[in-house]
Order: C-alpha cells, then sequence, then structure tokens
C-alpha cells in the first residue's frame, strides 16, 4: 500500500469520526437514561429542543466561520431577536408581526456586524465582541423594565402551541438545512466564501470583494438567529436575562465536535452544525445525568473542554502539511 493511499484512508477514518461520535454518544445516552429510570421520551424530547436551537444557530453560523473568523454575539443576537418578539406581540397581539420583527432583528443585528467591519475596516470578531455586550444590555433592560429580571417576559403559550411540535420543527431545521446546504455547495457564492477563508489575499488579488461575502455571511447567520429565536419562543414562550446566554461559546464548541476546522476555509463542512450540534447538547446532558449534584454544571464544562481539545486535536491530524493552510 503506497504513502498516498495510506494518508486517503486516514483522512476518510478521520472525517467520519464526527459521526461515529455522535452515533457512540446517543446510545450512551439512551443507556444512562434507561439505567437511572427516567422517561426515554421526554428526555428525547429535551435533547431535541435543546440541540435544535444550537443546531439551527449554527448551521447560519458556518457562513461566518468559513470565512475564517468567529462571531461570539449569536447567544446575544437570539435573545436579543426573542426580546423583540415577545414585546411585538403585546403591543400587537398578532403572531405574523411577531414573526417578522425576530427575523428582522436577527438578520439587522448579524448584518449590522459586517457592515461595521467593511465601512471601519475592523475585523468582524472585534465588532460582534462590542455588539454583545450591546445587545445583552439592551435585551436585560427591556426585560427588567417590563417583567423583572426573575420573571422575564413572555407571551401566552397558546400562541406558538401549534409550532411546539417536533415534526414541524423538523422539517424546519431539515429546510432550513438544505437552503444552506445548496448555497453552501452549489452556488459561486458559497466557493468563494471558501476561497476568502482559505487565502484572503490570493482571493483579492483574483478580484473577489471579501467584503460583499463577509455581508452575505452574516446575512445568513442572521436568518439562523431568526430561526433560533423563534424555535426558542415556540418551546419556552418566556424571555429572561439568561435566555440563550450560552449559544455563542457552545456554537464555537459544536462547530469542532462536527470536525470542522476553526480555520475555515475549503475544508468547512456545512453539516458539522448539524452533528456537532446534537453531539454536543447529548455530552452534556449525559454528563449532568451521570453526575447529577450541584457540581454538575462546573464538572460537565471541563469534561467539554477536554472533549473539545482532543476533538480539535485528532481532526488537526487530517490537515497537517508541510504548508500553512491559509
Amino acid at each position: 500500500m503506497t504513502d498516498k493511499r495510506k494518508t486517503n484512508i486516514k483522512q476518510k477514518i478521520i472525517s467520519l469520526l464526527p459521526i461515529a461520535a455522535l452515533l457512540v454518544l446517543f446510545a450512551a445516552f439512551l443507556v444512562v437514561v434507561s439505567i437511572n429510570g427516567y422517561r426515554l421520551d421526554m428526555y428525547l424530547k429535551i435533547v431535541f429542543n435543546e440541540a435544535l436551537v444550537l443546531a439551527v444557530v449554527a448551521t447560519g453560523a458556518i457562513f461566518i466561520y468559513t470565512l475564517g473568523t468567529f462571531d461570539i454575539s449569536l447567544g446575544a443576537s437570539t435573545l436579543f431577536a426573542a426580546t423583540m418578539g415577545v414585546m411585538t406581540y403585546n403591543k400587537t397581539q398578532s403572531l405574523i408581526l411577531m414573526i417578522v420583527a425576530i427575523f428582522a432583528v436577527g438578520i439587522t443585528a448579524s448584518l449590522l456586524n459586517s457592515v461595521l467591519a467593511s465601512v471601519f475596516h475592523i475585523p468582524p470578531f472585534v465588532t460582534t465582541v462590542a455588539m454583545m455586550s450591546v445587545l445583552s444590555a439592551l435585551s436585560a433592560q427591556i426585560i427588567t423594565s417590563y417583567g423583572g429580571a426573575l420573571g422575564g417576559i413572555s407571551i401566552p403559550s397558546e400562541v406558538v402551541k401549534p409550532f411546539d411540535n417536533i415534526g414541524l420543527k423538523a422539517m424546519l431545521l431539515i429546510a432550513f438545512f438544505a437552503i444552506c446546504f445548496f448555497v453552501f455547495q452549489f452556488t459561486k457564492a458559497g466557493r468563494r466564501m471558501k476561497f476568502v477563508g482559505g487565502n484572503p489575499i490570493c482571493a483579492e488579488l483574483t478580484g473577489i470583494k471579501a467584503s460583499k461575502y463577509t455581508i452575505l455571511a452574516f446575512v445568513m447567520a442572521g436568518i439562523g438567529i431568526g430561526l433560533g429565536a423563534f424555535l426558542t419562543l415556540c418551546y419556552t414562550p418566556s424571555v429572561t436575562t439568561t435566555t440563550a446566554s450560552s449559544i455563542g461559546m457552545n456554537i464555537f464548541i459544536a462547530i469542532v465536535f462536527g470536525g470542522m476546522p476553526i480555520s475555515g476555509g475549503a475544508r468547512s463542512k456545512i453539516y458539522a452544525a448539524l452533528i456537532g450540534g446534537f453531539s454536543y447538547i447529548l455530552l452534556n446532558d449525559i454528563l449532568e445525568i451521570v453526575i447529577d449534584s450541584s457540581a454538575a454544571y462546573g464538572i460537565t464544562q471541563v469534561i467539554s473542554a477536554v472533549f473539545f481539545l482532543a476533538v480539535v486535536y485528532v481532526t488537526s491530524m487530517n490537515y497537517r502539511t508541510a504548508l500553512l493552510p491559509r
């Protein structure tokens, strides 16, 4: 067997590891729930709803990560979009206007990041740090003013109850993923985003305007934010200051869990958001069930960090060459 063939086999095995890990985690989850005597249907619903929002927002965020940058304001943007959606419904009593407000706010908040970066030539991740602080503060001010810090603000549960259906939510996830997959894999925009992420200088020399595709990437992420905020309200029709607070960092971890390199570029994978999102939530829930103590959150974070480093190390073995990837 030639060295080239061995390398190809090794790369294929490593590329399949995220899927294998998802299957192993799912099997472990079933075993842990059964051993502890919990209701499997209830826990499956919890995992699905938690992973659904993470996977949806992460799928949109893949376009940003493909460019070789990241957005840590995704959680704050999701919170702000959900907050404005609740406020819109409480003012108008219109479900349609609420949905429009959620998506408009999600896209605008995300788009503002890319516009600020393009106009002032600031790295996108710098603008997202500022936006995270601003949107979190605005959301907290609205929530505490109209509902109190602990109680939060809410809409009647019957308003979104028709949408709190696993089958419908799965269809929304599949539809959004299909659109993103088409744009990512089969359009000129998707190919050029990978080019910009892989080698921005070379892309600029060939006449590709990075700012144009940065804006498009943030628009796609904004759509994911809007859909994620709406699905959050479908599951829990209330918003507090802690809603979606951990999504920003969880997306970063989930994408790596899904087998996508953090450097972006041509090796980016749109399906990493789905695989990584469900894997991360399964891992978290398994650890919380097994540990089951007041220190569960801290311990699960430590173990998740160890898993994160291990995944980064293993997946990076697939990209080590004599030349830098970017």
